[in-house]
């Protein structure tokens, strides 16, 4: 999948709706659209490679809410799909797969119940993604809730031991601010990591995209962005031509 640096757009879930959250606070979410499908469409229309899609709800819930929504991504796109959001357990990754994702991401579990994300790996080989959700320099779990006691380092072992094709590592403390992203930190973890990572958080501007699309062969594999596309920063297409 990763061949060249991919610019991954972001449909975040909210009792079925397009939304986006500030800092990854729930009560902060601001709806873009009441057709995931159509929006996914569009993405795709524009060049989209892959779709991140978020069950937010799910995440809180620790299960799987809006496999309803993801299927009917599913049916509108040809595009790879990566799910996210309360998949804890084994029953709920195979749930999200059985819907329509190509991917899953794994976070919460991932540091909860390390057997269950070597379990999906195995089950599902090359499919599965590690996520890293950091808040000042700790982990962030339970649908950014809590903080976890682990640290990056630990967690990327965890993920080298399982077997995960991907790392996606959102800086909550930026996601949904279009305040820009902190190039050095994702540069630090990819050198820690064995896997491709894909950054998330902050982007507002091409430039962003840009910089983060020079990290490519030093680890960088793609961007994810959400809030930037739906103020109408930058579009997707503009974003993928500026990539280098």
């Amino acid at each position: 999948m990763f061949d060249k640096f991919t610019v991954i757009p972001a449909i975040d879930l909210k009792d079925g709706e397009v939304v986006r959250l500030l800092r990854g606070e729930m009560d902060r979410a601001t709806v873009y659209g009441q057709d995931p499908a159509a929006v996914a469409r569009a993405f795709e229309h524009e060049g989209a490679r892959m779709i991140h899609v978020v069950d937010l709800d799910g995440a809180i819930a620790g299960a799987p809410r809006n496999l309803e929504s993801i299927r009917a991504i599913r049916a509108a796109v040809g595009c790879a799909l990566d799910v996210s959001g309360g998949l804890r357990t084994i029953d709920s990754v195979r749930a999200a797969i059985a819907a329509g994702a190509d991917y899953v991401s794994i976070g919460s579990a991932a540091m909860l119940n390390p057997l269950m994300l070597a379990e999906a790996c195995h089950e599902h080989p090359g499919r599965v993604f590690g996520s890293l959700d950091v808040r000042e320099g700790r982990l962030a779990i339970k649908g950014w809730r809590e903080t976890s006691q682990l640290v990056v380092t630990d967690a990327l072992e965890r993920f080298r031991q399982a077997g995960i094709a991907a790392v996606i590592l959102t800086d909550i403390s930026r996601d949904g601010t279009e305040n820009g992203v902190d190039i050095e930190m994702y540069e630090a973890v990819a050198r820690s990591s064995e896997t491709p990572v894909i950054a998330s958080g902050g982007v507002a501007r091409i430039d962003d995209v840009v910089a983060l699309s020079r990290l490519f062969r030093r680890g960088i594999a793609g961007v994810v962005t959400g809030r930037a596309l739906y103020e109408g920063r930058f579009t997707l297409s503009q974003a993928i031509a500026a990539a280098i």
